[in-house]
């Protein structure tokens, strides 16, 4: 298994947790709306509305995140940031938010890391640890050709194809992303994930008991509105 985890597990995490991603996903479309409310001439509007989709979104609550990202909607004034520390066992973490109150976050995230042995630390502490690439997730089915696969994403630019137990995980860099999904996406191909990550590029493996304590307060920082995405460099799938 991956470090992603099968894609079994991650369905099951979502299910577990759809209704808080309704919200963290609307808030998503609504960043992304800022810079415009057509999908055909805004991409990240079009991969945030996609992504929605995939977890089966009401429509009614894109529209709505739409019309707040325009402004023809009321809504709060959200604001991107992230988190850097360390969490038990000393395990590299960055935490990714869409929050209209840092004051409240901050205090929610410093609390989770204080909570589980961690130690939250200042920008920067961290992020070298990590690289920042294009993720897309296929699911292995009978539809899907291996190497017609690989030589789809070679011909769209993307970097690396990474073959798991239950599926195919396609790497590209920043700049390359939209054109790869797009490409990938224009053949048929549909995806589990498509975004942006940190993916580390050194990884840490650490004991049972501090394994036990990173599970707990990824829980407890996932299950955070403001809370977009969590990453770690850990070399053990903590959803799993």
């Amino acid at each position: 298994m991956g470090r992603h985890g099968t894609i079994a597990v991650r369905k099951a995490a979502q299910d577990a947790k759809r209704g808080a991603l309704f919200t963290k996903y609307a808030r998503v479309i609504t960043i992304a709306a800022k810079a415009g409310g057509d999908p055909e001439y805004n991409v990240s509007l079009k991969h945030a509305i996609d992504r929605a989709k995939s977890i089966n979104m009401p429509n009614d609550k894109i529209t709505n995140a739409i019309k707040k990202g325009t402004g023809e909607l009321a809504g709060d004034q959200l604001v991107e940031g992230s988190f850097e520390g360390y969490g038990a066992g000393g395990v590299a973490v960055i935490v990714d938010v869409l929050t209209d109150n840092n004051n409240r976050t901050t205090a929610a995230i410093k609390h989770a890391f204080d909570k589980y042995n961690g130690n939250l630390g200042k920008p920067g502490c961290v992020s070298y640890m990590f690289e920042r690439k294009g993720l897309i997730i296929i699911e292995k089915t009978d539809e899907v050709d291996e190497d017609e696969l690989m030589m789809a994403g070679m011909d769209a630019g993307m970097e690396d194809m990474v073959v798991e137990e239950d599926c195919f995980e396609i790497y590209t860099s920043v700049e390359d992303f939209n054109a790869v999904r797009e490409s990938l996406s224009g053949a048929g191909y549909e995806f589990v994930e498509a975004d942006i990550e940190y993916l580390p590029s050194m990884e840490s493996t650490p004991d049972e008991d501090a394994i036990k304590n990173l599970k707990k307060m990824i829980d407890l920082l996932e299950d955070n509105d403001d809370v977009q995405k969590v990453y770690t460099n850990c070399a053990v799938d903590l959803h799993a």
